[in-house]
């Protein structure tokens, strides 16, 4: 087997339902434009408040995928 290069990105995905939400919508973003994702790592997660309500969760994603 030939030794592999990955590449790390750092993503952040937003959405106004949930953290988990936000990170699958960072990830089928990538998925769109990248090959051969292999992991996903979560680094942080926030919120955008307004007007004392959450108007939206954040979610900052380190991808990898193989460099080509």
């Amino acid at each position: 087997m030939p030794d592999t290069v990955y590449k790390i990105i750092e993503l952040v995905g937003t959405s106004t339902e949930s953290w988990e939400k936000a990170a699958a919508n960072a990830i089928a973003k990538a998925a769109k434009t990248l090959r051969d994702l292999r992991i996903a790592e979560i680094s942080q997660l926030d919120m955008h408040i307004k007007d004392g309500k959450i108007e939206a969760y954040r979610a900052k994603v380190k991808v990898s995928f193989k460099f080509e």
